[in-house]
């Protein structure tokens, strides 16, 4: 009777050991989403934070684009007031598409295609693209991770335990896929 009694002492010691590895485990993966949930939101609002600048530049030399130039802006507002990830997903994606309408209406102007301050813009843009596109990335390898960890068996009844479940994957509309072009230099 002590033994089994030592057995099952043993077994809720080694239970409660795994519990706290894997509690800690989960943790960790999930601050590593959250790290990277972050640097993709540093991105996304520099690239609002432009959006005033180039409605102003390409508004003053085609102020009869009214319409595309009202879409972006809003597009930028409905970012700045997302509240959920999902809300800050759907904005973004709705942001780029307005830019790369945007810049195919100031294909029609060759006084703003050559406007430095324009070219200015355009390179910066297109450099935040590019860091979108690259935590974006990591976001999602590291959302994969968290997700394979809290999905495979043991783990998925003590993550359920804990309130930990799947997390989503930051997917672009497909028809926002194709990033907007900036290069306007032939």
């Amino acid at each position: 009777m002590l033994y089994l009694g030592i057995g099952i002492a043993a077994l809720l010691l080694l239970l409660g050991l795994w519990l706290i590895l894997f509690y800690n485990k989960m943790i960790g993966n999930k601050a590593k989403v959250d790290n990277s949930w972050g640097q993709i939101n540093v991105q996304l609002k520099m690239r609002a934070d432009l959006i005033p600048n180039l409605v102003e530049t390409v508004s003053a030399y085609a102020s009869h684009e009214q319409v595309t130039l009202n879409e972006v802006t809003h597009a930028r507002n409905m970012f700045l007031n997302a509240q959920t990830q999902d809300d800050v997903i759907k904005s973004s994606d709705m942001m780029t598409g307005m830019l790369g309408r945007l810049f195919a209406v100031s294909e029609q102007y060759p006084d703003l295609k050559a406007n430095q301050g324009f070219l200015d813009l355009q390179s910066q843009l297109r450099e935040l693209e590019q860091k979108i596109a690259m935590y974006r990335q990591f976001y999602n390898d590291t959302v994969l991770k968290f997700n394979q960890f809290v999905i495979t068996f043991p783990n998925n009844i003590f993550a359920t335990i804990f309130g930990a479940g799947e997390l989503p994957f930051f997917q672009i509309d497909p028809s926002e896929s194709a990033a907007p072009s900036v290069n306007f230099k032939r």
